[in-house]
């Protein structure tokens, strides 16, 4: 009897152990990074798996509070442009997802890009690049 009562006791701390972990990035919304740090600190910062808002159908991480009252604020004005998708790629009609780690401002807006190479592209000739991904985008959206 004493066996049947540890082996549900273990059970039972296995499973609310589980329950106070995040349901693990399948859903966190540009892997995790705080999208309002591409704004402030002009850097990608991993957001804290404490401090999160859902919106789009997806979870959102935020490095302080003050992030994720910004972002509730005006989300659209955080999230990266075109769906979070490369804007090298799209310019050449083709779509992949972006690096949330390879970013680029522009003007007020974020864009994603898949590599280093199409980052350094987008830095060095931005108006033509988003000029045509802007188009194919118009497209398939």
């Amino acid at each position: 009897m004493m066996k049947i009562q540890d082996a549900r006791a273990a059970t039972l701390l296995i499973l609310s152990t589980i329950a106070a972990f995040p349901a693990v990035a399948e859903d966190w919304a540009l892997d995790g990074i705080d999208p309002v740090t591409y704004h402030s600190m002009n850097r990608a910062v991993p957001g804290r798996s404490d401090i999160s808002t859902q919106w789009a159908g997806e979870s959102w991480h935020f490095a302080d509070e003050a992030n994720r009252a910004a972002f509730e604020a005006n989300p659209r004005a955080y999230v990266p442009a075109m769906g979070g998708y490369c804007v090298v790629a799209l310019s050449e009609g083709r779509m992949e997802p972006g690096n949330p780690r390879l970013f680029v401002m522009i003007g007020d807006r974020v864009y994603l890009t898949r590599t280093p190479e199409n980052q350094d592209r987008l830095q060095a000739n931005p108006g033509p690049i988003l000029k045509a991904a802007k188009k194919n985008w118009d497209k398939i959206k």
